[in-house]
């Protein structure tokens, strides 16, 4: 099910912000950059760059998801392994608020989303 529109509004503006302050300069955004999209009740942040072999065509590198649950009012927090499958972050693989996500992603404390 999708996430509601209030919701949306917060997760959105909670996003936006977060990005705004980790993303690299302007001037070299165009060789990489940090997004975010929503997928129905996920929201994930991504890398964006240039396919090494064909600059013209870009390429998404997931970074972070977090799925809301909405009967038990949470999110579930993932990482992409190796695998290149979605998987729990251990540490903590729920949190109550996108702000609570946001900020695990930006501390990262076991390197699982930024290397």
């Amino acid at each position: 099910m999708p996430i509601d529109v209030l919701q949306s509004l917060e997760i959105i503006e909670v996003l936006e912000n977060f990005i705004e302050k980790i993303r690299p300069p302007e001037n070299i955004r165009h060789q990489v950059d940090i997004c975010h999209k929503t997928d129905n009740q996920s929201v994930i942040i991504y890398e964006l760059r240039p396919v090494w072999n064909k600059p013209d065509e870009m390429q998404e590198s997931d970074i972070a998801k977090a799925t809301f649950v909405k009967s038990s009012n949470h999110w579930k927090v993932f990482w992409k392994r190796a695998d290149l499958k979605w998987h729990p972050y251990p540490p903590e693989p729920t949190v109550k608020t996108i702000n609570e996500f946001v900020q695990i992603v930006a501390e990262d404390k076991h390197a699982c989303f930024w290397g």
